[in-house]
């Protein structure tokens, strides 16, 4: 493989679109609702925005594989893992995966820095919580990504929604609001859908390890019930922005980007062998992206 290809499979970059989004998004935000648009703090904004999310792909990398949480789901019939396999197949050692790790936390804290001293101290807020966050998901002695509970949802609502999208528009306008807020809604829930639904891949693997997603905790048919629902809930959402006016009414297109979803979600059954589950994976992130790029069309017209 290339080294380019090497570096896209170990960062996960096919994900970083869900990142890219509500950064543009909440940046849109601020120019058609307050005319403001700086292009090099909207650069700064995106390189750490996405290192961050690169750090956080490869920080639970390193820690699953430190919980054996990947090993488990390598060896489990019937799993489909999700991680890299950069430390599973011995393809790089722990320790310069762990410093290439660091380094993209390090790139987005020097983004965050620059940033907080051009827009203000609540950048660095924003940028710390992300951090906390995206390590003590998988990291001890926290873990809240093994605990059920719907920790980990949460987390990814925050940290794919609301902080992005109220990071970016804060960056350009120095100030918070209602409506920024209202439109990370609908985009964090349809990208916690694509996490949610990455763990139908290893459900099995991961309650063997221990590690207590709600698709563990509730089973498998009763997660998928809560998939859909909680797919229902993010176009709710996304009324919710257009009826408070955060969204002009021609943003209601975007409810057609529940159309992959559903088209997978129709061919699925009660219970369904785990390589059915990746379609609805992929069909997650297109979603996420294709609606938050519809807002971002119906905010600029």
């Amino acid at each position: 493989m290339s080294k380019w290809a090497l570096f896209k499979n170990m960062t996960r970059l096919y994900s970083v679109t869900v990142m890219v989004v509500p950064v543009i998004l909440g940046t849109i935000a601020a120019y058609a609702m307050q005319k403001e648009f700086h292009f090099l703090l909207f650069l700064l904004t995106l390189v750490g925005a996405v290192s961050a999310h690169i750090f956080s792909n490869m920080v639970n990398d390193l820690w699953d594989y430190r919980n054996g949480t990947d090993t488990q789901a390598t060896e489990t019939e019937d799993a489909i893992s999700t991680h890299s396999g950069f430390l599973t197949s011995g393809t790089m050692t722990e320790k310069r995966f762990a410093a290439i790790t660091w380094g993209f936390l390090v790139l987005a804290g020097a983004c965050g820095l620059i940033l907080t001293i051009v827009s203000g101290w609540p950048i660095l807020a924003i940028a710390l919580i992300g951090a906390l966050i995206a390590y003590f998901y998988v990291a001890p002695p926290i873990k809240f990504g093994y605990r059920g509970k719907g920790y980990s949802e949460i987390g990814i609502f925050i940290s794919f929604g609301i902080l992005p999208v109220l990071g970016a528009y804060y960056v350009q306008t120095g100030e918070f609001a209602l409506a920024p807020l209202l439109l990370s809604l609908p985009v964090g829930m349809l990208t916690t859908m694509l996490l949610f639904n990455h763990h139908f891949l290893h459900w099995r693997a991961d309650r063997e390890i221990g590690k207590k997603t709600l698709v563990v905790m509730w089973g498998e048919e009763r997660a998928l019930r809560l998939s859909k629902l909680m797919t229902i809930l993010a176009y709710i959402l996304l009324i919710v922005s257009v009826v408070f006016h955060a969204l002009p009414v021609y943003g209601l297109v975007a409810i057609l980007s529940v159309i992959p979803m559903y088209k997978v979600y129709k061919s699925l059954g009660k219970v369904n062998p785990s390589e059915t589950y990746l379609p609805l994976m992929g069909a997650s992130q297109q979603s996420s992206v294709l609606c938050g790029l519809i807002m971002c069309i119906g905010l600029l017209l």
